[in-house]
C-alpha cells in the first residue's frame, strides 16, 4: 500500500512539473513581463495571478515569481498582494483537472506523449509531446495513489483519525498543513485528498479542514523564497500565509454551514467525488478572496507593522520617463530621458561596487545583488532606448538632436558596463567554486584597481548629471592611470606566475578581471567625452 502510494504520488509530482514546464514553454518567457506589466491596480493583480497559475500549474511558482518582482523593484506590496489572491484561486484550476473522469485514459495519453516527444525534433512538437506526457502522468499517478489508498477505509486507526478530524477541525487543518509542507505541492495534497474522499476514506465534514490546511501548507515555498530577499520581498510572503490562515478561520467558524453548501452543490449538480472536493477548493479560494479584496491596504498596513524596517529593494521601473513630455515639450523629455540615464549609470556604479564586495567577501548576497543591478541596468536600457526613439521623431535642434545622440551612445556604454561587471561576478564564482586563492599580492593588486575604476565610473557619472567640463576632463586623466596601472599588473602577475607564487588558474581569474575593469574605464571615458563634446 505504500509503494503504490508514494509511488503514485511520485508520478503525480513529476507529472504535475512535466505540464507545468510544458505550459510555461508554451507561454514563451512572458509570464514575468505579464505580472510585471498587468498588474497595475489589485483588480488586475489577482486576474493576472489566476492566469499565470494555470500557465504554471502551481501557486507556489506564482508566489514565488511574485516574491521575486517585489524583491527586484517590479512590483508594489499592494499589486503583489493581489497577484496572491489570484494565484489561490488559479490553483484550484488542478483540482478541476483531477475531477475529470479519464483516469481509464492515463496510459494512452503517457504513449500519445511519448511518441512526440521521442520521435520528433521540432521544439513545438516535443513540447506538445511534454503536455501530453505530463497530463497522462499526473492521472496514471493519481490511479495508483488512489489504489493504495483503498485498503485505508478498514484500517481502525485511520476510520479513529476521520473522526478525530470530523470531531476536532483544527486537527484536520493542521494535518493538510503538515503534508503540503513535506510534499511543497497543495494540487498534489489536494489529489490524495480526493482520493481519500472517492474511496470513502474519508467524509467531507473531515476532508474540508484538510483542504483549508493544505492552502496554508503551500505558503512556505513563497516564505523559503523570501528568505534573504529584501523586507519588501519577506512583506509579500507573509501575506500569502496571512491570506490563507484568515480564510481559513472564517471559514472554520462557519465549517457546518459550508459543509451543507457542498453538499447541496454535490446532489443539485450530480458531482462525483473528485469534482465535489475541487468546487470545495474553488469556492474556498473565491470566497476568500473577495472577503478580503477590500482589505488589500488594511493587508499591506499589517504586514508593514509585522515586518519592520526600511525596503532596500532596486526600483528598475523608471522614475522620470514620462511620454507626456514628448509630445508637448521634447527639450524637457531629453533632460527626463538624461535624468533617468544618470539613474541607469548609478546602478553600473553600485552594482560594481558589490562586484567588488563579492570579491573580498566571496558572500552570495553580494553576488545575487550585484545580478539585481545588472537585471535593472538591462530593463532601463530598453526603456530609456525607446523613450529616446520616440524623442527622435519630434522637432529638435541643432544642439538637441548632438544631446539626444549622445545619450543614445552613454546608455550603450553603460549597459556594456552592467556586462562587465557580470562577467566579474562570474570570474569571482569560477576562483570560489574551483577553490582558488589569490595571494596577497594580487589582492592588493585587485583592490587599487577597482577603487581607481569605481572612482573614475563615478567621476564619469558626475560630469554626465552636470555637464561639468573638468569633471569630464579628469575622467580622461584617471582612465590612462588605469591602462597603464593594467599593463603593470599583467607584468606583475607574470613575474608571480614565474616565482611560482601564483596558480595558473588563479592567474587565468586575475587577468581576466582586470581586463574587465580596464575595459569599464574605456566605457567611462566615452560617457566623459560625450560631455565634452556637447559643451565644447
Amino acid at each position: 500500500m505504500i509503494f503504490e502510494f508514494i509511488g503514485g504520488l511520485g508520478i503525480f509530482l513529476f507529472g504535475l512539473k512535466y505540464l507545468g514546464d510544458a505550459l510555461q514553454r508554451s507561454a514563451g518567457d512572458r509570464l514575468r513581463d505579464l505580472l510585471d506589466r498587468f498588474t497595475t491596480n489589485p483588480l488586475m493583480g489577482v486576474l493576472t495571478g489566476v492566469i499565470v497559475t494555470i500557465l504554471l500549474q502551481t501557486s507556489s511558482g506564482t508566489t514565488v515569481l511574485t516574491v521575486g518582482l517585489v524583491n527586484a523593484g517590479f512590483m508594489t506590496l499592494k499589486q503583489a498582494i493581489g497577484v496572491v489572491m489570484g494565484a489561490n484561486i488559479g490553483t484550484t484550476a488542478t483540482a478541476f483537472i483531477i475531477g475529470i473522469p479519464i483516469k481509464d485514459y492515463a496510459l494512452p495519453i503517457l504513449a500519445f506523449g511519448t511518441f512526440f516527444i521521442f520521435f520528433f525534433k521540432h521544439k513545438k512538437l516535443q513540447n506538445i509531446g511534454q503536455l501530453f506526457f505530463g497530463f497522462g502522468a499526473l492521472f496514471f499517478g493519481l490511479e495508483l495513489m488512489s489504489s493504495g489508498m483503498k485498503p485505508l477505509r478498514s484500517l481502525q486507526a485511520f476510520q479513529d483519525l476521520t473522526v478525530s478530524m470530523s470531531d476536532n477541525p483544527i486537527l484536520g487543518v493542521v494535518i493538510g498543513t503538515v503534508f503540503t509542507v513535506i510534499v511543497q505541492s497543495s494540487s498534489a495534497t489536494i489529489g490524495v485528498l480526493q482520493g481519500l474522499f472517492a474511496q470513502d476514506a474519508l467524509t467531507l465534514d473531515a476532508a474540508l479542514p484538510v483542504l483549508f490546511g493544505d492552502n496554508i501548507g503551500t505558503t512556505i515555498t513563497a516564505v523559503l523564497a523570501s528568505i534573504g530577499a529584501s523586507v519588501a520581498a519577506r512583506r509579500a510572503a507573509l501575506t500569502h500565509v496571512i491570506f490563507n490562515l484568515i480564510g481559513t478561520a472564517i471559514f472554520l467558524i462557519i465549517l457546518p454551514l459550508f459543509t451543507n453548501f457542498v453538499e447541496y452543490l454535490r446532489e443539485t449538480m450530480g458531482l462525483n467525488p473528485e469534482l465535489t472536493i475541487a468546487f470545495a477548493h474553488g469556492t474556498f479560494n473565491l470566497t476568500n478572496t473577495i472577503i478580503q479584496f477590500p482589505f488589500i491596504a488594511l493587508l499591506a498596513v499589517l504586514v508593514t507593522k509585522l515586518v519592520p524596517g526600511e525596503d532596500s529593494s532596486i526600483e528598475y521601473k523608471p522614475k522620470h520617463l514620462d511620454m507626456v513630455f514628448i509630445e508637448r515639450s521634447p527639450s524637457v523629455a531629453l533632460g527626463q530621458a538624461r535624468a533617468e540615464v544618470v539613474r541607469m549609470a548609478n546602478f553600473s556604479h553600485q552594482g560594481l561596487g558589490e562586484a567588488f564586495e563579492y570579491l573580498k567577501t566571496k558572500q552570495p548576497k553580494n553576488a545575487e545583488k550585484a545580478a539585481q543591478y545588472e537585471e535593472a541596468i538591462n530593463n532601463l536600457d530598453r526603456k530609456i532606448t525607446d523613450y529616446l526613439v520616440s524623442i527622435s521623431g519630434t522637432s529638435l535642434s541643432e544642439a538637441e538632436s548632438e544631446e539626444h545622440g549622445n545619450l543614445m551612445d552613454s546608455v550603450r556604454d553603460i549597459e556594456r558596463i552592467g556586462d562587465h561587471m557580470e562577467n566579474v561576478v562570474e570570474l569571482v564564482d569560477y576562483l570560489i567554486s574551483n577553490k582558488v586563492i589569490l595571494t596577497d599580492s594580487a589582492m592588493a593588486d585587485l583592490d587599487e584597481m577597482f577603487e581607481l575604476t569605481l572612482s573614475t565610473l563615478n567621476r564619469s557619472i558626475k560630469a554626465l548629471e552636470t555637464k561639468d567640463l573638468q569633471e569630464a576632463k579628469s575622467v580622461l586623466e584617471m582612465e590612462d592611470k588605469i591602462d597603464k596601472m593594467e599593463r603593470q599588473l599583467r607584468k606583475k602577475h607574470i613575474l608571480r606566475l614565474n616565482e611560482g607564487k601564483c596558480s595558473g588558474s588563479a592567474g587565468i581569474g586575475f587577468v581576466d578581471i582586470i581586463s574587465n575593469l580596464e575595459r569599464i574605464g574605456d566605457h567611462a571615458v566615452n560617457i566623459a567625452e560625450a560631455v565634452i563634446g556637447e559643451e565644447s
